[in-house]
């Protein structure tokens, strides 16, 4: 019975951390989105995080304005990259990103964590 008891105990261990690895820290996805940058800021109660918001236009009309948009919300885990982001604000950017499953209170609100930017003309 002990053995049983062990043996239960540690693939059940084992299946707890792998759950906890696929949700918080597997990427589910990574790639770049494009759009204006509308909104970043640093906020929480107890963990302070980097929060963006960009407007991803879809379909552009002749006067160069944007018909149908849609909102990217995320989060940025560098200083440097928070940096970078504070002083584009207003401006077109690309962004590269990891979505992950879930999120943790330390690393942001979303579940898309951007990485790096890059000022568009």
């Amino acid at each position: 019975m002990k053995k049983f008891i062990g043996i239960f105990s540690l693939v059940l261990i084992l299946a707890l951390a792998g759950f906890v690895y696929w949700k918080y820290y597997f990427t589910y996805s990574d790639g770049y989105r494009s759009g204006l940058l509308q909104k970043f800021s640093k906020k929480g109660n107890i963990f302070k995080t980097y929060e963006g918001e960009m407007i991803l236009s879809s379909i552009r009309s002749n006067a160069n304005t944007s018909i149908a948009s849609e909102k990217f919300l995320f989060s940025v885990n560098h200083q440097e990259t928070a940096q970078q982001l504070e002083q584009l604000q207003g401006r077109t950017v690309t962004v590269h990103y990891h979505e992950k499953n879930g999120t943790l209170p330390w690393r942001g609100d979303t579940q898309y964590i951007v990485d790096s930017v890059k000022a568009e003309q």
